[in-house]
């Protein structure tokens, strides 16, 4: 039977080529038919569905269907949408279809953590605060410009951290960066000019994140954990451990939030060690269950830099985040900023500080709350569903949650889901080296699919899930 988009919400998954889109789009639909990879009778998505996806005016796909039925590559019908005709075996279609690959080299669906949905980026309202803050902008904006960046965006960024995450932020100790990873290079650099030997990571989280601390010299070693998270007391027992990299307020990837006492241990060994907490708050917009989480930097800006980006809350192609320096540290990150990457995009900076002063940035962060909140409804609802032996945590707050498998099972759902297109990871994936196995798990960013390539998605899930 063939799949009906808005019933099951089959994806099209269309390489586009060339510079022309509506041609493109026909000549990518034309060959989807040609190959047998849109059946007979599948609906397609309504043109204002995937005029969305594309980033296109809805007129560009209306006319692409519009000369393929008229071609005879497809059929529209009031009430019924459009769909791939009955037609002949296409000439060149092979009459034996070629046997279905084991894993698909291109994933038909992304359920990877760790991005947003792209196609809700908010281009009109962004591309109105891009003119507003080019109109205004002075010309000195378009020179070298300070490392610590522009201070319409570091004044903007203080106002609006102080209001929504509790951070103790003031514009001359605000350093912005092309993305979290970039700001996490430079104060490895600054730790290590410092004498700092080690900088402690948990358990489980991004080996990317380790290993850019690893490049600037510093050893990495593992928290413990148990049910509660990380397990902060073990620090003072790390030779030479002057930091410690933390997702306090929504555990990446587990997603619990560190509790009270062991916010306040960590702060009480930064002061009494000396030391720093680096703190990543990658997503601490998404609250839904539960009243949000301050940062910890509130509980000790001297001793926790507060590193924030906007890779979550608005798409990761803007290469913006920013960090909250402690006095001490501002003017050697600075320098350092300086003798590495001088300034971020100065145009970039100067639309994002327009987008929070003017409230777009509210509103969009609002709308997505609410939109990835149904998300995460329907995603339990389903799992529930279809695999009650599955049970689904980590869902307050973020872009992902847990699904704790059967004992034994998660390779063998890997490789289910790798057979049917679908890209998912397991949390052995986010596994220290030295941390011990945490029990057979997937962890599913349910944020990354379009709203058109959502219901699919979260249908082939439910496929695999033993």
């Amino acid at each position: 039977m063939p799949n009906d988009w808005a019933t099951f919400g089959a994806d099209l998954h269309l390489e586009l080529r060339g510079t022309h889109l509506r041609a493109g789009l026909m000549d990518a639909l034309r060959e989807a038919v040609r190959s047998g990879r849109l059946e007979a009778g599948t609906r397609l998505p309504s043109s204002r569905s995937l005029a969305a996806d594309l980033g296109t005016a809805r007129n560009t796909v209306a006319d692409a269907y519009a000369e393929l039925v008229a071609e005879g590559w497809l059929t529209a019908r009031q009430g019924s949408g459009t769909r791939v005709a009955r037609r002949a075996e296409p000439r060149d279609r092979p009459r034996h279809r070629a046997p279905t690959p084991p894993a698909t080299a291109t994933p038909v669906h992304n359920l990877k953590a760790g991005t947003p949905d792209l196609a809700a980026f908010p281009r009109a309202d962004w591309l109105k605060a891009y003119r507003r803050a080019l109109t205004t902008a002075p010309d000195e904006a378009f020179g070298y410009g300070d490392p610590r960046g522009r201070p319409e965006l570091r004044a903007a960024l203080a106002e609006y951290l102080a209001r929504a995450r509790g951070v103790h932020a003031r514009p001359e100790r605000i350093v912005v960066c092309a993305g979290f990873a970039h700001g996490l290079t430079l104060l490895g650099q600054v730790l290590r000019d410092r004498g700092v030997r080690a900088a402690a990571v948990e358990p489980y989280g991004l080996g990317l994140h380790a290993d850019v601390l690893a490049r600037a010299g510093l050893e990495t070693p593992a928290l413990p954990f148990d049910e509660r998270g990380t397990r902060v007391e073990e620090l003072p027992s790390l030779a030479g451990c002057g930091a410690v990299l933390m997702t306090a307020a929504h555990q990446f990837p587990l997603g619990g939030a560190l509790p009270p006492d062991r916010r306040a241990a960590v702060v009480d060994w930064a002061r009494a060690s000396g030391g720093l907490v680096l703190e990543d708050d990658y997503d601490g917009e998404f609250r839904y269950d539960r009243q949000p989480v301050g940062a910890l930097q509130g509980l000790d800006p001297e001793r926790v830099v507060y590193l924030g980006t906007a890779s979550k809350s608005l798409a990761p192609g803007l290469r913006l985040a920013w960090m909250v320096l402690p006095a001490g540290l501002a003017d050697e990150m600075t320098a350092v900023k300086g003798t590495v990457e001088r300034a971020s995009s100065a145009p970039d900076q100067l639309a994002f500080a327009e987008f929070l002063r003017s409230g777009a940035y509210d509103r969009h962060v609002r709308a997505m709350r609410l939109r990835y909140r149904r998300r995460r409804d329907q995603l339990v609802a389903a799992v529930a569903a279809h695999a009650p032996a599955t049970r689904v945590g980590g869902i307050a707050a973020g872009l992902h949650a847990v699904l704790t498998l059967p004992p034994g099972t998660e390779r063998a759902t890997l490789r289910a889901a790798a057979r049917h297109g679908l890209a998912v990871q397991g949390v052995s994936h986010y596994r220290r080296p030295t941390a011990p196995p945490s029990p057979d798990a997937l962890v599913i960013g349910y944020a990354t699919p379009s709203d058109s390539a959502w219901p699919g998605a979260l249908e082939a899930l439910c496929g695999v899930l033993p």
